[in-house]
């Protein structure tokens, strides 16, 4: 999958679709994982931003955790 090239729009709508698309997909993809599995996901992701160096960039993936966790709980 690393050779695999992914095209992007350079529209910032375009690309705010795209992630939007994305953050459905995982939300999807836990749901099908079970309840135990997502939230090990879950558990590694949020450790995975407290190691982040970027304060900004933390806040961020923050954020998208967030939401994602609460479109899970839907």
């Amino acid at each position: 999958m690393g050779n695999v090239e992914f095209l992007t729009d350079n529209d910032a709508n375009t690309l705010a679709q795209e992630v939007n698309c994305l953050k459905a997909m995982l939300t999807l993809i836990l749901k099908a994982m079970g309840q135990a599995d997502a939230g090990k996901v879950i558990i590694k992701m949020e450790k995975y931003i407290a190691e982040l160096e970027d304060p900004a960039q933390a806040e961020v993936f923050n954020n998208t955790i967030k939401q994602i966790k609460y479109a899970y709980r839907q």
